[in-house]
Parts: C-alpha cells; sequence; structure tokens
C-alpha cells in the first residue's frame, strides 16, 4: 500500500536519545536511514564518554542527520524534549538506540497512523535478539490494585501482555514501550512533551496516559516488528536503573492516584518493590562483575 502524505511538513523526524550505547547507535541510525520517510535524524547524546558518537560520525555521513551534545545526562524525558520542540514534520519515531528498524517495520506504522487519524502513539511488537516478543511493548496501566497483584504472583501476566494472542490489525492498549514509538505532531500539540520530573523509566507510561486522558488513542501495531537489545546501555549502571524506576513509580502515583488510594496501599506496594531491588540487587552486582 502507497503512503500519502497530505500536510506540507510530511514525513517523520527520527528522535535517538544516545548514552554510551557504543557502536549499537550506529547500527541504530543506519538502520533507520534506509526508509525515505525519515526526513531528518537527531541524536542527543547525555553526555557520553563511550566512542558511540565518534563511530557513528565517522561511519554514517547522511545530511539528514545531526547530533546535539549535552554537557550532562538530563535524562530521557528531557532530553526527546529537545528534540521535540525543533520538530515540524507530521510524525515522530522515538527510537531506543540498541533497536534496529526496518523500513517496512516504519511503513506499517506510518500506515496504521494513517488509517486511524484519532491515534496518537503507535508502537510496535518489540522482539528481543533471540525473535521472542519483549516485555513492555503492550501494557496494562499499572494501577495500583493490578501492579499490586503482579507483585504477589508468581505468574506472568498482569501488565505486561507478553504471550496473548497477537491479532493481525492494530490494537488499542493502555500502553507501549518507549524504546519506539511513533507520535503524530498533531497530537503532541495537543497532549504536551513529556514530565521532564521523570528521569528515567515511568515518562512513557505517563505519556501515554496523557495520552488517552486527551483522547488520544494509543495503538500496538503487531504488522511492524522491531528488534532491541534491551538494557544493552544500563547493564553496568543496573542498580541506578532500578532507582530510577522505583522513584518514577512514586512520581507517577503521586501524579494520578494519590487522592485515589489511601497511603496505608500505597506505601504496602512501596514496601515490596523497595524489598525486591533489596533481594535483585546482589544478583545484579555479580551479573556486572562477569560482564
Amino acid at each position: 500500500m502507497a503512503i500519502e502524505y497530505k500536510h506540507h511538513d510530511a514525513g517523520i523526524t527520527l528522535v535517538t536519545i544516545n548514552f554510551n550505547a557504543g557502536l549499537l547507535l550506529k547500527d541504530c541510525i543506519s538502520s533507520a536511514l534506509s526508509s525515505t520517510l525519515v526526513r531528518y535524524v537527531y541524536v542527543i547524546d547525555n553526555a557520553s564518554t563511550d566512542n558511540s558518537l565518534s563511530s557513528l560520525e565517522a561511519e554514517i555521513s547522511d545530511t539528514r542527520l545531526k547530533v546535539f551534545r549535552n554537557t550532562s545526562n538530563v535524562g530521557f524525558g528531557s532530553a526527546n524534549n529537545q528534540a521535540l520542540k525543533l520538530i515540524d514534520t507530521e510524525y515522530i519515531l522515538l527510537l531506543n538506540p540498541d533497536c534496529i528498524v526496518s523500513k517496512e517495520a516504519i511503513d506499517q506504522l506510518v500506515l496504521a497512523a494513517q488509517a486511524d487519524i484519532n491515534s496518537g502513539l503507535l508502537g510496535p511488537l518489540i522482539l528481543n535478539e533471540d525473535g521472542s516478543e519483549q516485555r513492555g511493548c503492550r501494557r496494562r496501566e499499572p494501577k495500583p490494585e493490578l501492579l499490586l497483584k503482579t507483585l504477589l504472583s508468581a505468574k506472568r501476566g498482569g501488565i505486561n501482555q507478553v504471550g496473548a494472542p497477537l491479532s493481525k490489525e492494530p490494537q488499542t492498549v493502555d500502553a507501549i514501550s518507549g524504546a519506539c514509538m511513533l507520535v503524530r505532531r498533531d497530537a503532541l500539540f495537543d497532549v504536551g512533551l513529556f514530565d521532564e520530573d521523570y528521569f528515567l523509566h515511568f515518562e512513557d507510561l505517563d505519556w501515554c496516559k496523557r495520552f488517552w486522558l486527551k483522547g488520544w488513542k494509543v495503538l500496538f501495531v503487531p504488522a511492524s516488528t522491531v528488534v532491541h537489545a534491551q538494557g544493552a546501555c544500563s547493564r553496568r549502571s543496573r542498580l541506578s536503573v532500578e532507582r530510577h524506576k522505583i522513584n518514577g513509580l512514586k512520581r507517577y502515583y503521586k501524579k494520578y492516584y494519590d487522592k485515589e488510594y489511601s497511603s496505608i496501599n500505597l506505601n504496602m506496594i512501596y514496601f515490596l518493590v523497595y524489598l525486591r531491588y533489596l533481594i535483585l540487587a546482589p544478583v545484579w552486582l555479580w551479573k556486572n562483575r562477569k560482564q
């Protein structure tokens, strides 16, 4: 099916936030540039100290590519907002630097967006490197009662819908993964930028909720597949990443559920989350030493 644009600012701007992604960054950008729908590529670097930028600029010469260097790590949402303020294309593709995206994957996301003008955010079927579905690409909102049930259960399911039957058609979901999001610019103007009080994690869930609250659909598009080397950029800082997750969860609940749920219920959830962190922290440290 041909893709036809109706606006003068047709096309996609790709935004990637880099922090020590190594050679993965070059591979990610190279894969995205295979699509002629990509008009611009903005790489926002959060003060990386590795060779990711030098490798990118040495091996990719493309007028669509522009690199922005931050002097400190300002976080995922804040760095994305830097780029979002500059964009005038009809669509924006937010893509993690440890993802590989094909031309067909981008086409399928845009086709789904064109087929449903009420869609504001669209996400692909994200695959692990072994071809299995990755947790988090189609999610239910982590409401307190659902998260509590998930924390207390050894069974899979609950918030993450991995393993559920896949439809051939796009499906509405509560949330998609921030690893790969196609954003309709008109919807962005309506909903607004990322909440910068999240540093890392939960800003994507917060955004999905705000799109729904504004009347925009969040769609999971299984016909679009993206490979994601999840955690490749954060394996050596796992403890820090997990702390950011906990802080993100607390902000999310304070923002949306502080008045709806008692402090006893919320504190029980926080206790279980911190307990999980304390139990798993030695395991993460041991794995880091082995790498």
